[in-house]
This record gives structure tokens, C-alpha cells and sequence, in this order.
């Protein structure tokens, strides 16, 4: 019973681990309604990272805007820049194990006890997509998402994963009129 209890807390942690932290923001002043078309900036076009995930990931960004109502355009209302960002990050769990005094469990006396540290090293990636209006040229909305990449994970798992990603970060596009 204790494994199961322990296997099902450490799939909730890894599943917890596993989702992506999102943010946006956006200038106030913008009626976001006139954005009715877009094109990526040259930058996000030539984002310097691997060919299969780049197009991953701008797949995903024209999939989200046109459920947003948007249409791909030589002549955009807006830019669509993209940028992503990595961080390599470690991570120290100490185990402590033993304690058992001399004369056993609740006895006294002097334990002896061993405490191990495991590092774990891991790396997040944050995607930023970042709408510019063309006349302005300021941005006027941009979303974040961070999430810890697992650089060994399937093709198809590289899609799940970017695919969900850009759908969180573009959850709160349109912003709410106030």
C-alpha cells in the first residue's frame, strides 16, 4: 500500500512539474479588434534553434491565430515576433536516512544517520510571442511561457508539448475589455 500511495504522489509531482508557467502582458490603450491579420517578423522566421522545432512552433502560433480569427498576410495589421530563451538549472535533494538510537527505534543513545545529495540537472526553455502593431511599431501584447524541456522526449511528445504551450500562452488573447 505504501509503494502505490508513494508511486501515485510522484506521478502528481512529475505531472505538476510537467506544466507550463504562462504570463502575458499587454498595452491598455490598444483596441485589439482592429487586428484582424499578421506575419511573422524576420526574426521569428529565422529563430536560432533547430529547423524541426522552430517550425513546431510557428505551426503552433498560426494555428492559435487563426482560431483567434486572424489571417496569415503579406500586408499585416501586426507582427508576430518570437524569442526563446534557455536555462540550464540544477536542483539539490538531500536524503537522510538511518537515526536509530542504540538500543533501537526509541531507545537512547547515540543514531548514526547518512545524509546523500542527488543534483539534477535540467534545463527550462521560455517561449515569448510578442504581437507588434505594424504602423506603431510597438508591441502591443506579449505572452511568456516557461516549462522544463525533456530533451530526450519523442517527436510526437515535442508537439503535444509546444502545441499545448503556444494554446496557454495565447489563453489570454484578446485581452478583456475593462
Amino acid at each position: 500500500m505504501k509503494k502505490i500511495l508513494l508511486g501515485s504522489l510522484l506521478m502528481i509531482i512529475a505531472a505538476a512539474c510537467s506544466s507550463v508557467q504562462v504570463s502575458y502582458d499587454y498595452d491598455k490603450q490598444v483596441d485589439f479588434s482592429k487586428y484582424k491579420s499578421y506575419a511573422f517578423t524576420q526574426e521569428a522566421l529565422d529563430l536560432a534553434m533547430d529547423q524541426l522545432n522552430r517550425d513546431r512552433i510557428l505551426k503552433a502560433i498560426e494555428t492559435e491565430l487563426t482560431a483567434k480569427g486572424f489571417t496569415k498576410s503579406e500586408s499585416p495589421d501586426a507582427w508576430v515576433h518570437v524569442a526563446v530563451k534557455t536555462a540550464q538549472r540544477t536542483e539539490a535533494v538531500a536524503n537522510t536516512s538511518g537515526g536509530y538510537g542504540m538500543y533501537g527505534r526509541y531507545g537512547y543513545g547515540g543514531g548514526f544517520t547518512t545524509t546523500t545529495v542527488d543534483y539534477n540537472e535540467y534545463t527550462d526553455g521560455t517561449l515569448f510571442v510578442s504581437l507588434v502593431d505594424k504602423s506603431t511599431e510597438k508591441i502591443v501584447w506579449t505572452g511568456r511561457g516557461t516549462k522544463t524541456i525533456d530533451e530526450h522526449s519523442s517527436a510526437e511528445k515535442r508537439d503535444q508539448n509546444i502545441t499545448y504551450a503556444v494554446k496557454q500562452i495565447f489563453l489570454n488573447y484578446p485581452p478583456k475589455a475593462k
